[in-house]
């Protein structure tokens, strides 16, 4: 028998905060906590009909939420939408990325998705982020392993300034990291045409950031 192919997927939990363009995370708002939420696109005319459960003891009275099933202690509501109206999920899936999992709660939409390659992850998170004002990369998993356990953290570089990332790349291509060192602080900083204490000050800088992407995401 073949063996299956290894898989070089990312598992991606994404969160984004007060998110006023999407029905399901303003009914969450009140304290209603929102998940299992499902949709149907209607191929000829654009219209989305989507669904979502609460606890069965949430009152929701805006009138664009039918309730349509109650079951044990939870409630299913239906509402209609456009497709693209400043949708979160569809963004997402624009970049070849199906929406796996969505919750809401108090006001936050949170969105789990496959993205084939860090390419397309790339570009659905920088779409996000372009399009909404809070949105934090809460988890990333690899499937290189094959056991699907390896934790990833996505960097944003943009939060370089461009010298701190000239100091990162020049450090690192002269072996400023390695052990033993392949250059000290004060060839690499002559390389770079400023002072040893101007090098560590962006080198510190820049290691600062990355940290903190490191940490925040544990």
């Amino acid at each position: 028998t073949e063996e299956p192919a290894e898989s070089g997927g990312i598992r991606a939990k994404i969160s984004l905060g007060d998110l006023t363009s999407c029905p399901v995370a303003q009914v969450s708002r009140e304290g209603v906590e929102c998940f299992n939420v499902s949709k149907r696109v209607d191929p000829e005319s654009g219209q989305v009909t989507e669904e979502f459960a609460t606890d069965a003891t949430a009152e929701i009275e805006a009138e664009q939420f039918e309730p349509v099933f109650s079951y044990g202690e939870q409630s299913v509501y239906r509402f209609k939408r456009r497709f693209g109206h400043d949708c979160a999920c569809e963004l997402v899936e624009e970049y070849d990325c199906p929406i796996v999992d969505v919750q809401a709660e108090d006001g936050d939409l949170s969105i789990v998705f496959h993205a084939p390659s860090m390419e397309e992850l790339r570009g659905a998170v920088t779409a996000l982020r372009d399009a909404y004002d809070d949105v934090d990369v809460k988890r990333l998993v690899s499937s290189r392993d094959g056991d699907g356990t390896a934790d990833l953290v996505f960097v944003d570089r943009g939060e370089l300034t461009d010298r701190q990332r000239e100091v990162l790349e020049t450090a690192h291509e002269m072996g400023y990291f390695d052990h033993p060192k392949g250059a000290n602080a004060g060839e690499v900083a002559d390389v770079l045409g400023i002072t040893t204490s101007t090098f560590t000050e962006h080198l510190a800088a820049a290691q600062s950031k990355l940290l903190d992407f490191i940490l925040e995401s544990e």
